[in-house]
């Protein structure tokens, strides 16, 4: 018999599995997403099913749906080890089998897969169309939302919250809603949004698994940035006591360090944690930042100054784990800049200045990241190529993106304050006050924008643009 095409895709899509949840590859780097899980199967077995699924996922992606059915038999391993919950636990497991078999034309397979999901759910609720929602099953699509980045925060907070609803104290959920809380409150500093306090969130989850090291970590952060980070550092001393060898939570007391200004420790940490797993994106990208504070510093003491070549060692590492960050994940755009400003830094200027023209031609450059990229470029044109005419057109590029976060608020102060002090200096002409026009009105200061244009018409009265733009905005007021 045959199964009617439409009918499976139809079923297929009533299913709760990764090929539903919409995780777009676009927003990961492939390969780092895979050493990620790797590195967590070897070290949290407890995860295991989650990780075996989420693997069979991203294998799919890659287009080795063999190596995907490969995960999904562990993960089915793994189910074993909890009798009497295995038909709730194998729902994602089942639906990934029928997804990945679907994607093969395997339609009979998947078939029977779909028919295990939607039998299962009737015995397990009594809900019809087997639409179905476990905690287990919230938690899962969370940690799933957590792994495929930023855009993805909000929807993972919401699911462990649903979670929680049905068991409270759990600390699997609360650990994944603190962690959700932690990122948010990171994205929220970076949009200039206002912040959601992640503090209690955090240390409950501390209490309902004391054992859980990394999360402390992010606790001891999330006191330093609230000012308090002799509180912090004793959960950081601790961790070190505890799990020497867990490579996330090191990741996260590297980080501690770099921030309290001890850059030695924190690359001894990050070494270390290298060494037990040497693929991990952040760590190098983390490594090369604590390179580059070093080679700044290094720069910046005169009265001793350091061996050329003990710069210039340092210069070689920054580079190196920075661009073995990006290599390894091509989205990482943040690591495009930081490479940039490191050439930048010991005069490299023509590769800084490809570093740099390479990330802004990405299509795929989301706003925020590109506001930041545009500040950093001005800033070099500014400082390093003495260029200020450059410079202002790129905090304006910048100030362009309409999105409202950090990089803009930077090219918006950078920018004013240039052209203000030009045009007070009396080096200012006409299409200086112009730009303070442009710059005015895109931060919607509709008045002060009139002015500018009409003292730049005054200037130079058959200009164009300044004509239009000043009769626009009289109309918009």
């Amino acid at each position: 018999s045959t199964i009617p095409k439409d009918s499976l895709k139809t079923s297929l899509q009533q299913l709760e599995c990764h090929f539903t949840w919409d995780l777009q590859k676009e927003k990961v780097g492939l390969e780092a997403l895979e050493e990620t899980i790797h590195d967590h199967i070897k070290f949290f077995v407890e995860h295991e099913i989650i990780d075996y699924n989420m693997l069979s996922y991203v294998c799919h992606l890659k287009n080795s749906n063999e190596e995907a059915l490969n995960n999904l038999r562990k993960a089915e391993e793994a189910i074993q080890k909890h009798p009497g919950e295995i038909a709730r636990r194998s729902l994602v497991t089942w639906g990934n089998y029928a997804w990945i078999y679907y994607h093969m034309q395997r339609y009979e397979e998947a078939q029977t897969y779909v028919s295990k999901v939607e039998n299962s759910c009737k015995k397990l609720s009594s809900t019809a169309h087997g639409k179905i929602q476990f905690p287990e099953l919230y938690a899962e699509k969370g940690w799933a939302f957590l792994r495929f980045g930023r855009t993805y925060f909000e929807s993972a907070k919401n699911c462990f919250e649903n979670a929680l609803k049905s068991d409270p104290d759990n600390p699997d959920y609360y650990t994944g809603y603190a962690i959700a809380m932690y990122r948010l409150e990171g994205l929220a500093g970076w949009y200039g949004e206002e912040l959601r306090p992640c503090l209690e969130a955090l240390k409950r989850a501390v209490e309902l698994n004391p054992k859980d090291t990394a999360t402390a970590a992010l606790l001891a952060l999330e006191l330093q940035r609230l000012r308090r980070g002799h509180e912090g550092e004793r959960y950081i001393e601790e961790g070190l006591q505890k799990t020497p060898d867990y490579p996330v939570f090191l990741r996260h007391a590297a980080n501690f360090y770099r921030k309290k200004g001890d850059t030695k420790k924190a690359v001894a940490i990050l070494k270390k944690a290298l060494s037990l797993t040497p693929n991990t994106v952040v760590l190098h990208h983390q490594l090369g930042l604590c390179y580059k504070v070093m080679i700044s510093h290094l720069k910046k003491t005169k009265y001793r100054p350091t061996p050329q070549e003990e710069i210039e060692n340092l210069i070689q590492l920054a580079i190196f784990h920075f661009k073995t960050a990006i290599d390894k994940k091509p989205v990482f755009f943040t690591a495009y800049k930081d490479l940039a400003n490191t050439y930048a830094l010991c005069k490299r200027y023509e590769e800084a200045e490809e570093i740099f023209q390479e990330v802004l031609q990405r299509n795929d450059l989301p706003c925020d990241d590109k506001q930041q990229i545009f500040f950093s470029y001005a800033d070099f044109q500014l400082y390093q190529m003495k260029s200020e005419s450059k410079a202002i057109e790129y905090y304006i590029e910048g100030l362009k993106i309409e999105k409202d976060t950090y990089g803009r608020k930077n090219c918006s102060k950078t920018v004013e304050t240039l052209l203000k002090d030009k045009i007070k200096s009396g080096l200012g002409d006409a299409a200086d006050i112009g730009r303070l026009g442009l710059v005015h009105n895109l931060n919607g200061k509709k008045q002060e924008a009139i002015e500018c244009y009409e003292e730049a018409i005054a200037l130079d009265p058959n200009n164009e643009e300044y004509l239009n733009a000043l009769a626009e905005l009289k109309l918009s007021i």
